[in-house]
C-alpha cells in the first residue's frame, strides 16, 4: 500500500511540476474572422481561419451560446460582440517554408459573447502551409498534450491575461498590416542584399583593376617610342 501511495505521490509531484512550468500565452480574434453556421440542436460549427505569420491554423469545433439561444451568436457577429481566444504556449515556435517564425503551440480556444464564454465540443486544430510540416506538427501535439496539464483554463485562472488580450483583438485590418509590414520588410532585406553584393563585386572589379594597373606599371617599357618624352619622364619618376 504505501508503494501505491509512493508512486501516485510521484505522479502527482510530476504534473503538478509541469503544470507550474507551462506559462501559456493568449491571443484574441475578432468575430469577424469566424464563420459560423447554422445552429443544430443549439450548437453552431465554427471555423477560424489565420494564415499570416506569426499564425497559420485552422480552428474548427462547435459552440454553444450561454443559455442556449440559437440566434444569439449569429447576431454578435454583426454586432461585434463575439471574439475568439487562443491560448498556446509562447516558446513552442515553428519555422516556416517563407522564412517566419510561427507559433504553433496552441492547446485550446473559447469564444466568448460579450466577455462571457460560451460552451465549445469537438474542438480541433490543424496546421496551414507554410508552417505545416512535420516538425511543426509535433510541435503542436506536444502542445496539446502538454496544455492539458493546466486544466480548465477558462474559469477565471488566467482572467487578468486573457482580459487583456481580448483588449486588442487581431481583425482584418491588422492583419492586413502585418501582410502589408511583412512585405515591406522582406522587400527592405531584399535591398539591402542586393546593395551589398553589388557593392562587392565593384569592390572586386576596382581591385582586378587596381593589380592589373600594377601589372601594367611594372612592365613598362620607360624608354618606349610609343610614349611621349613627357609619359617616358612620368614613367622614370614612378619607377624609381
Amino acid at each position: 500500500m504505501k508503494k501505491i501511495l509512493a508512486v501516485i505521490f510521484l505522479a502527482c509531484a510530476f504534473v503538478f511540476a509541469q503544470e507550474g512550468s507551462i506559462k501559456p500565452g493568449f491571443q484574441a480574434f475578432s468575430g469577424a474572422l469566424i464563420k459560423l453556421k447554422k445552429a443544430e440542436h443549439g450548437f453552431h460549427k465554427f471555423r477560424l481561419r489565420v494564415d499570416v505569420a506569426p499564425w497559420a491554423f485552422l480552428a474548427e469545433g462547435e459552440v454553444q451560446a450561454p443559455g442556449g439561444d440559437s440566434d444569439v451568436l449569429i447576431t454578435a457577429l454583426f454586432d461585434r460582440a463575439l471574439y475568439a481566444v487562443l491560448a498556446y504556449i509562447p516558446d513552442k515556435i515553428a519555422a516556416g517554408s517563407d522564412g517566419e517564425e510561427y507559433n504553433v503551440g496552441f492547446f485550446d480556444m473559447m469564444l466568448y459573447y460579450d466577455e462571457e464564454p460560451t460552451r465549445i465540443r469537438n474542438l480541433s486544430f490543424k496546421l496551414l502551409p507554410p508552417a505545416n510540416d512535420s516538425w511543426a506538427q509535433s510541435i503542436l501535439d506536444d502542445a496539446l498534450q502538454s496544455g492539458s496539464l493546466l486544466g480548465k483554463i477558462w474559469s477565471g485562472r488566467y482572467e487578468r491575461e486573457i482580459t487583456r488580450a481580448s483588449a486588442v483583438p487581431i481583425d482584418k485590418t491588422k492583419l492586413i498590416d502585418m501582410q502589408q509590414k511583412r512585405k515591406e520588410a522582406k522587400a527592405a532585406e531584399a535591398e539591402r542584399k542586393a546593395r551589398e553584393a553589388s557593392e562587392r563585386r565593384a569592390s572586386m572589379q576596382n581591385e582586378k583593376v587596381k593589380v592589373k594597373s600594377k601589372k601594367l606599371d611594372g612592365s613598362m617599357d620607360c624608354n618606349s617610342r610609343k610614349l611621349t618624352a613627357k609619359q617616358r619622364r612620368l614613367c622614370k619618376m614612378n619607377s624609381k
